[in-house]
């Protein structure tokens, strides 16, 4: 069982999960913005705590992309921010448009993911749909990225060319003016890609599989 003050404060650490303030979370959740305030956590003279509804909970759980169990771990201070992926499928149609010229994720298409123990801030999560990317990896798999982390060749990576839609590859060869990639699934042709046209390439540091 959980005591008022735990109930609010889970409410406090899930707005902060979903990168926004209880009033943004309750805005984002389609309920009035002032639903979570501190002011309607109890009667006007203080005397009576009062808890959030079940619907309206429900709503902020769906507006964060996060469980109950999960919503049980941030009350229980057992699932930090930093232990949270943002994630979004490969096979969403605003995938390539989700991410900022520094290859870093930006706008509301995210979900997030629990990952405890995972030291990483800058990484993020691309989930394969299909067997596109197969006998490398399967469908349901979600490939860890971090932007910030150097790459070289033999790593495999995920890359964004203008115009294009994400694709993952080995990095052969790199020069002054042009990549080499190799297929990730199996053996096939080279492939050449200038520097000018890439929007971002970034190592893939793990799988979760």
């Amino acid at each position: 069982m959980f005591t008022h003050a735990e109930i609010w404060r889970g409410i406090d650490r899930l707005a902060a999960y979903a990168e926004t303030s209880p009033s943004g979370l309750a805005r984002r959740a389609g309920l009035d913005a002032t639903t979570f305030n501190p002011s309607k956590r109890t009667s006007a003279d203080g005397s009576k705590p009062r808890w959030p509804s079940t619907e309206s909970l429900s709503k902020a759980l769906a507006a964060a992309n996060l469980d109950f169990l999960g919503f049980a771990a941030l009350v229980r201070d057992r699932l930090p921010r930093a232990s949270a992926l943002r994630s979004m499928d490969l096979a969403d149609p605003v995938c390539s448009n989700a991410f900022g010229r520094d290859g870093l994720p930006e706008g509301s298409g995210w979900t997030h993911v629990p990952f405890p123990d995972f030291p990483l801030k800058t990484a993020f999560a691309l989930k394969v749909p299909d067997d596109r990317l197969e006998p490398v990896y399967r469908a349901g798999d979600r490939l860890i990225i971090d932007r910030t982390q150097a790459v070289r060749c033999g790593d495999r990576v995920m890359i964004q060319v203008r115009n294009a839609q994400l694709s993952a590859h080995i990095l052969h060869e790199q020069g002054v003016q042009q990549i080499c990639l190799k297929p990730l699934p199996g053996n096939g042709p080279l492939q050449r890609i200038s520097l000018q046209s890439i929007v971002w390439m970034a190592r893939i540091i793990w799988a979760s599989q």
